[in-house]
């Protein structure tokens, strides 16, 4: 298990790649790193673009099962010690690879007197306060102004500092790295500049708009502090990023000359793809939220599939999701697709349950709803002999080509036999590889914060009202994931004109965005707002958790802070178990004790202690606290000190 970081020696070496820029308005090939990045400043902000990583595998193969069950956004059979951690990874250092970076192009700065490359400086200090703060949201206090400073200044054992002492650093660093970025007279070289082509004013919007993320991650503790602080910012002249136009959503290169893979495609390694929950499910679709189509796979069970069941005499056996939507022709076969029908009828959930078998041993759960959603066996499962056989997927997955740029795809079809008795698979396959593009920081949210923070104020921000920011902030997010999606090119998003592979299906539909979809979603109940501070707040952080389905961390924060998921909403309920406190489920990662001979032993040591950690390892966590009061719940960070229990918001 990886636990809290220590740091030592600290990335004394420098990876070097050669690579081709996305940004649309890049061409050719970029310098290559390997000549420039051990010296020159903007070589060294090309390598730290390429090494900033806020959502590696890890976080996807590890961290995001306790994301997303602790804060019930995914679905499933929840074991009775889903409030302990068994493993976890991604998180906690990140910060520290493009540090590296910052200090050295500072370095070089000090000894040149070349203030000219202060906007390399500005852009990788700002990416690392971003995973800084992400760093910090499950393990408190970090090593900042002393880390990665082993080869220039020899310290191997760095302080400690605290998440309440780094946001005032931070917020000080960000007015800094603004006031370099204003300068006219920075360098720039676009090509090694695969965010935004060394445009510095989208840098500085960027800086501004990171001190709402910290302004969110304040108010629990110290709200007049955190509202002041968006109020600067929105008023700063360096702006914010209320346009996608500014938008931090990037693929980092399109072709690779050397090193690894992963910097253009994104990782090669496998990673979990959680299913969609019951409730986040019938929310989405209930608002008529396009971005469902983009975060979630469709399920196997298109009109072919369904016909092959039928053809079997097993239409009994189909979900009862899918069932509900299908329309028969009075023999009997599929005629067409009811309730919403494409491309929104194939996107199917399964419901949040706590240890499904002995739920359904104890007769708290049904056979048929035991058997359908946890316990299929052969149920989705087409066989015609030993050697041509199909598994049907029933539910809806996070979409994996939205983090993968090398994951194939198989359209599901069915088998057909000819008179002779020739069995097709009719395999219909995309294998193409594509360039991985990511979402970070983007309008969506930093209009959505701006709502937040409207609200709470009770009066407008910037000359706007909390609804007139929360309308554009939801409309920014469908759009940015549309872009996302088109860019990754995931599976059912095609042109209708050239359908490829989908045309196998004569009434599949492509998931891209319609014309009138965003302002159809608008006016639905589950999205427009009411005039009722507390309704709409529920709405507010919702929209944030919806946006950060590709950022689990900060949807698992957005939860935490704002204590929805609320018990018993009619909008997007948390399910309280029995015999599972709120105050069990976990809040933060297990930090462990240094051994005896770490050199970091007494620096690590002391900053438990003053961040109040005093249970270590695997005796903080487990199903022995299900009771209650558990060490991960009760021992927080501290952003985290005033913050509402699981599910029971502030009124």
């Amino acid at each position: 298990m990886k636990m809290k970081k220590i740091f030592s020696v600290l990335f004394a070496g420098l990876a070097a790649i050669s690579f081709t820029s996305c940004a649309d308005d890049l061409v050719g090939t970029n310098t290559d790193p390997a000549n420039v990045t051990k010296t020159l400043p903007e070589g060294l902000m090309a390598a730290a673009i390429n090494d900033f990583q806020p959502n590696d595998y890890l976080i996807w193969y590890y961290n995001v099962k306790y994301f997303n069950q602790w804060s019930q956004m995914c679905g499933g059979s929840y074991s009775s010690d889903y409030t302990g951690q068994t493993e976890n990874g991604g998180q906690g250092s990140q910060y520290i690879a493009t540090l590296n970076y910052r200090n050295k192009i500072q370095q070089y700065i000090d000894q040149t007197g070349t203030v000219e490359n202060n906007g390399f400086l500005a852009a990788t200090g700002i990416m690392t306060i971003y995973l800084a703060i992400f760093d910090t949201d499950m393990y408190g206090s970090i090593p900042y102004t002393e880390a990665a400073h082993y080869d220039d200044k020899g310290i191997l054992t760095p302080k400690y500092e605290s998440v309440e002492d780094l946001y005032d650093l931070w917020i000080e660093e960000l007015n800094n790295y603004i006031t370099m970025l204003q300068a006219g007279d920075l360098v720039s070289f676009k090509g090694q500049d695969a965010a935004y082509g060394c445009d510095w004013k989208k840098w500085a919007r960027f800086a501004n708009s990171l001190k709402l993320k910290i302004a969110a991650r304040l108010y629990n503790n110290e709200p007049a502090k955190a509202m002041q602080l968006v109020e600067e910012a929105a008023s700063n002249k360096a702006g914010l990023m209320t346009s996608t136009d500014d938008d931090f959503l990037f693929c980092k290169a399109t072709v690779k000359s050397s090193g690894s893979d992963d910097y253009v495609y994104g990782t090669g390694n496998g990673i979990l793809s959680p299913s969609a929950s019951r409730s986040v499910m019938n929310f989405m679709l209930g608002a008529k939220d396009p971005r469902v189509r983009f975060i979630y796979t469709k399920n196997s069970f298109n009109s072919s599939v369904v016909q092959a069941f039928i053809d079997k005499g097993r239409y009994d056996d189909l979900p009862s999701e899918v069932k509900a939507n299908v329309i028969r022709d009075k023999d009997g076969n599929f005629e067409k697709w009811g309730g919403m029908g494409e491309p929104w009828v194939r996107y199917t959930s399964v419901p949040i349950v706590l240890d499904a078998k002995a739920s359904h041993a104890a007769g708290k759960l049904s056979d048929e709803m035991y058997e359908e959603y946890f316990n299929p066996g052969l149920r989705y499962e087409i066989k015609l002999d030993d050697d041509h056989k199909k598994d049907y997927s029933p539910f809806s997955y996070y979409s994996t080509e939205m983090r993968k740029g090398r994951d194939d795809f198989q359209l599901p079809t069915a088998m057909t036999q000819s008179a002779n008795g020739k069995i097709d698979m009719n395999v219909l396959q995309d294998t193409e590889d594509n360039p991985l593009y990511s979402m970070y920081m983007t309008a969506g949210e930093v209009n959505l914060y701006l709502a937040e923070f409207a609200c709470l104020k009770g009066s407008a921000i910037a000359g706007k009202t909390y609804q007139e920011w929360y309308y554009a902030g939801v409309r920014a997010s469908v759009e940015e994931y549309d872009k996302l999606a088109k860019s990754n090119k995931i599976p059912y998003y095609y042109d209708e004109g050239n359908p490829g592979i989908y045309a196998y299906d004569k009434f599949e539909k492509t998931i891209a965005l319609q014309k009138g979809e965003i302002d159809t979603m608008l006016a639905t109940d589950n999205i427009k707002l009411t005039g009722t501070k507390s309704a709409d707040l529920e709405k507010i952080y919702i929209q944030l958790m919806m946006h950060f389905s590709e950022q689990p961390d900060d949807q698992y924060v957005t939860a935490r802070r704002s204590g929805y998921p609320k018990v018993g909403s009619k909008l997007l309920p948390f399910e309280k178990f029995d015999g599972i406190a709120l105050s069990a489920i976990p809040r933060r990662f297990v930090v462990s004790e240094p051994t005896k001979d770490d050199i970091m032993r007494d620096i690590v040591m002391k900053a438990y202690e003053e961040e109040g950690f005093k249970t270590l390892g695997t005796n903080s966590q487990g199903v022995q606290y299900n009771g209650g009061n558990a060490p991960l719940n009760v021992e927080r960070v501290w952003p985290d000190k005033n913050a509402p229990q699981w599910g029971t918001p502030k009124e």
